[in-house]
């Protein structure tokens, strides 16, 4: 039995944290309209967040699961159009781009035994940042579906904007796991793009560089990656120099920014803009791709950047406003507080939605009370600035020059295509602008006109255009071709014209102007006799009065010889 006394407890809250003189936000309560834009779905795997890598590990599922609590707890559920429980992607999905042999070995190995497997533990490098933990393979599952589940309602138009905060594991390799990743979702979900959209641009702000999605497309000009990164050369993975451009077809379309420890939120928001905003006008994509990992934030467990939370939200907001299909996924972040935040709060600017400074109470708030439940606590300044605005010019130009070499978007023709389309591909009719857009843009919608004249040329049927007399019909009567002796070759005499015999038999033939009749009566001049006739305007025509035109259009219309015998050797 409960006494009255004891109905309550030490707290006024429900979730026994009294925030005293904290404000607790209200959550939305208005509906979005359903027929606004841009339309935005948001990927959820119900269970990805109680996964756990490891005592001591840094990277935390759990981050998602505080992720979604702030989401519902602002009511940002009822500014989304559409919220998804993705089913877990297949094996056959995931080998669309990972090695059998690896997908096959993530899906047996257990912490059961691994003992028994440490030799293809090894090989595939699931070892120290990539320890075997329990339900791995459905984890991994999990995260990916929902990336294919958002890239494919891009493809179908089903949405223009698509959130899976569960995805965003740039590191993995297509047959080794590498960086906390175990399956790359991020290369999944664009191959699928790829399916409907010819240029998709990868962007990527987490503070590693993003080297495996950048392997997987390094060949390739139909995907652009652009990865923002600290580089010193030891710091892991170890990639993305400035020099980094891509190799064969994709040459140029790789795009490294590295820089130092410390940088602030203006020096980063300024290279960044006017980095994509270059890349967004040269390459001219038809989707992006934008991998938000948070240990880019200051205070991060394992990065150094001074960024805070509203300047990583102004990078999500400056890309969401090119109005291109948009896939936004997660990706690194150590500090979970700080995380969750940070994709709530870029949550809300992806729906439009404007959210107090007080976090919503939820279950989790002792996660947030050393910061007094806010949604913007002070990260930056905690680390020197090593950047100057010099290093930042020199990279900014040379990215420039690198957009250089791209002269306009890529063609569209694919290397491989899928098999859905291929059949609606060969039936496809195209103009011939389209095909030269498809050989390279340097000649589409430029095709010319004029002609090309060799010296030796001569001037008849259509292609004649030195007509000195105007155009008049005259009607001639021909009966048959008169036979030649055989051996015998007539001079200056034009193929297919009609004799001057034919003109004896009186046999109908069609009109035709009388330019080229008068023509006809002309002896065949040589390459330099045409030139001295051009040279020299026909003087009867110069000195003929207008009033005589008439009289000379009729003198025309009699019957004139149309074949002449002219040796001009």
């Amino acid at each position: 039995m409960v006494r009255a006394s004891q109905a309550t407890t030490f707290s006024s809250s429900a979730y026994f944290d009294d925030r005293g003189p904290h404000g607790t936000a209200q959550p939305i309560t208005e509906h979005v309209n359903p027929h606004s834009r841009p339309i935005v779905s948001y990927f959820f795997p119900k269970g990805v967040g109680e996964h756990h890598y490891g005592e001591r590990h840094p990277m935390k599922p759990h981050r998602l699961t505080l992720t979604n609590a702030l989401v519902m707890g602002y009511g940002l559920d009822k500014q989304i159009h559409h919220i998804y429980n993705p089913r877990p992607a297949t094996q056959a999905e995931l080998e669309m781009y990972h090695d059998h042999d690896y997908i096959d070995f993530l899906s047996r190995v257990t912490p059961n035994n691994q003992n028994e497997m440490r030799h293809l533990i090894d090989m595939f490098n699931c070892v120290e940042d990539c320890p075997i933990f329990s339900e791995m393979y459905d984890f991994c599952r999990m995260y990916a579906g929902a990336s294919l589940a958002g890239a494919r309602k891009l493809t179908a138009g089903a949405c223009d904007t698509a959130i899976n905060w569960s995805g965003g594991l740039h590191h993995a390799k297509r047959g080794e796991a590498s960086g906390f990743c175990y399956v790359n979702d991020i290369v999944l979900a664009i191959l699928e793009l790829l399916r409907y959209h010819p240029r998709v641009l990868y962007i990527d702000i987490d503070i590693h560089h993003g080297d495996g999605v950048e392997l997987a497309f390094y060949h390739s000009n139909r995907v652009m990656t652009v990865s923002f990164h600290k580089y010193t050369g030891d710091f892991f993975p170890g990639t993305g120099k400035l020099d980094d451009n891509g190799a064969s077809l994709g040459k140029h379309f790789c795009l490294n920014v590295p820089l130092q420890d410390g940088i602030d939120d203006d020096m980063y928001l300024t290279i960044f803009k006017t980095v994509i905003d270059d890349t967004v006008t040269a390459f001219r994509p038809t989707s992006i791709v934008l991998q938000c990992g948070a240990d880019s934030l200051g205070c991060d467990r394992l990065g150094a950047f001074n960024l805070s939370i509203a300047a990583h939200g102004e990078c999500v907001n400056f890309v969401r406003k090119f109005n291109v299909p948009l896939l936004v996924l997660g990706g690194g972040g150590y500090t979970i507080k700080n995380v969750s935040r940070c994709w709530t709060y870029e949550t809300a600017v992806l729906v439009g939605a404007t959210i107090p400074d007080e976090l919503p109470a939820t279950a989790y708030d002792p996660f947030f009370r050393d910061s007094q439940w806010k949604l913007h606590p002070p990260l930056t300044g905690r680390v020197e600035n090593q950047n100057s605005p010099a290093s930042l010019q020199r990279i900014t130009i040379s990215i420039r020059n690198k957009l250089r070499y791209l002269q306009g978007a890529p063609s569209v023709a694919m290397q491989e295509i899928p098999p859905d389309l291929e059949g609606w591909l060969a039936d496809e009719e195209r103009k011939q602008e389209e095909i030269d857009e498809e050989r390279g843009t340097a000649l589409a919608g430029e095709r010319r006109s004029d002609r090309s004249m060799a010296r030796n040329e001569f001037f008849e049927g259509d292609n004649d255009v030195d007509q000195d007399e105007r155009p008049v019909s005259v009607k001639r009567t021909v009966s048959s071709r008169k036979t030649r002796a055989p051996g015998k070759r007539a001079r200056g005499k034009a193929k297919g014209r009609p004799s001057a015999s034919a003109k004896e038999d009186g046999e109908e033939i069609e009109e035709l102007p009388v330019a080229a009749a008068s023509r006809s009566t002309k002896p065949r001049r040589t390459a330099k006799t045409r030139a001295r006739a051009r040279a020299k305007p026909a003087e009867k025509d110069k000195d003929l009065p207008d009033a005589d035109f008439e009289a000379a259009d009729a003198e025309t219309d009699a019957p004139t010889p149309v074949d002449l015998e002219i040796d001009i050797s």
